[in-house]
């Protein structure tokens, strides 16, 4: 019973989020824990003709076949060989023509953490290399900041066209 008081005490004085991180190019980036479907290593990847050179192709999952984001190539990064800890984080959201299932690249998987809502602060104007609308904000762990994602944005932006996602 008093757990049961304490725990509503507790979602009452702020939303506390989940983010699986990742790195990419020496960053940590997070992307919302409820997005994620699964995260697989790295794995053979078919290459389709004429799409933009940050969709690497598509990998069968299952019987579905999922497109596959490079961010590093995305995000305009320096290339970086693939290794051992390269994983695909298989992401799935809702978008305009219903849920969409993407895989995206990342150098390596790190921890999952729990963000209060308040601690979230807005992105600079300016974030460098990776565009600022797939940035939803910025957390500070401990001393270290963690670059949200919004990866809605994200694969709606990359899967659909740079201009469809900005409107």
């Amino acid at each position: 019973m008093t757990t049961e008081r304490m725990s509503g005490a507790t979602q009452g004085a702020g939303a506390v989020h989940q983010y699986l991180s990742f790195f990419l190019g020496g960053e940590e980036y997070g992307a919302d824990i409820l997005s994620v479907q699964e995260i697989k290593g790295w794995d053979t990847i078919t290459r389709v003709p004429y799409s933009p050179d940050y969709i690497l192709g598509v990998i069968n999952l299952r019987g579905s076949i999922v497109p596959v984001v490079d961010l590093r190539v995305r995000f305009a990064l320096a290339n970086a060989a693939f290794d051992a800890a390269t994983v695909i984080i298989v992401v799935h959201v809702a978008g305009t023509r219903g849920e969409r299932v993407v895989g995206i690249v990342v150098d390596a998987v790190s921890d999952v953490y729990s963000v209060a809502s308040e601690s979230i602060r807005p992105p600079p104007d300016i974030m460098g290399s990776v565009d600022h609308m797939f940035v939803t904000g910025l957390a500070d762990l401990d001393g270290k900041l963690l670059i949200i994602l919004d990866i809605e944005r994200l694969v709606e932006s990359s899967v659909l066209g740079d201009g469809k996602a900005a409107a």
